[in-house]
């Protein structure tokens, strides 16, 4: 396994998972739900940034690796369902939003896996609905985590649903794309499907 700056920033992002949902859990009299609403919020947009930041230093330093390519994305698709499974039970998302978005990452991850098996990655390789779901989904969790008027002006709680749902539909509309783009080799690959 290679050692780098970049694999250390994923590697950090994962271990702020549990600091995004553990903080739910602390009792109320040690922090007020407004501040572990607060604390949740600014831990996961710090493991957001480094989601890009460490894709730009490994890019940048010329230190991909495979090892890094395949931690990466899993790390993401952590991130985003353990705050989702947390929105749910604090009844701040809709858990079929949830199902949906956990439930296409699943799907997409196994069919990348799988077309990179049969080298024909590229075929669903990330596109331009894929990155607009993204920062959707991206700023929308944030949002619902902090679940508060912001500048005494923006209610993240109306924006933030907003933007989940718009995830949610992007999420759908992504999935099928990258599905119909992979179904020819899918059907080449079966043999037994008209």
């Amino acid at each position: 396994m290679p050692f780098n700056v970049p694999i250390l920033l994923t590697w950090l992002r994962v271990a702020l998972i549990p600091l995004v949902v553990g903080v739910f859990y602390l009792p109320p009299t040690w922090l007020p739900l407004q501040d572990r609403n607060l604390a949740a919020t600014l831990v996961f947009i710090v493991a957001a940034v480094t989601d890009w930041f460490d894709g730009f230093l490994a890019r940048r330093w010329n230190q991909t690796s495979a090892f890094g390519a395949f931690l990466d994305p899993v790390a993401d698709k952590l991130m985003v369902a353990g705050a989702l499974l947390v929105l749910v039970q604090l009844d701040r998302c809709n858990a079929i939003l949830a199902f949906i978005i956990i439930g296409r990452e699943i799907t997409i991850s196994a069919l990348r896996e799988w077309m990179a098996q049969i080298g024909a990655s590229k075929s669903v390789a990330v596109n331009s609905i894929g990155k607009i779901k993204t920062v959707a989904q991206m700023t929308a969790i944030p949002a619902l985590l902090y679940y508060d008027v912001l500048f005494g002006a923006l209610d993240s709680r109306f924006w933030g649903e907003k933007l989940l749902w718009l995830a949610s539909v992007l999420t759908v509309w992504s999935m099928f794309y990258y599905l119909k783009k992979a179904w020819p080799l899918i059907k080449e690959r079966s043999g037994n499907l008209n």
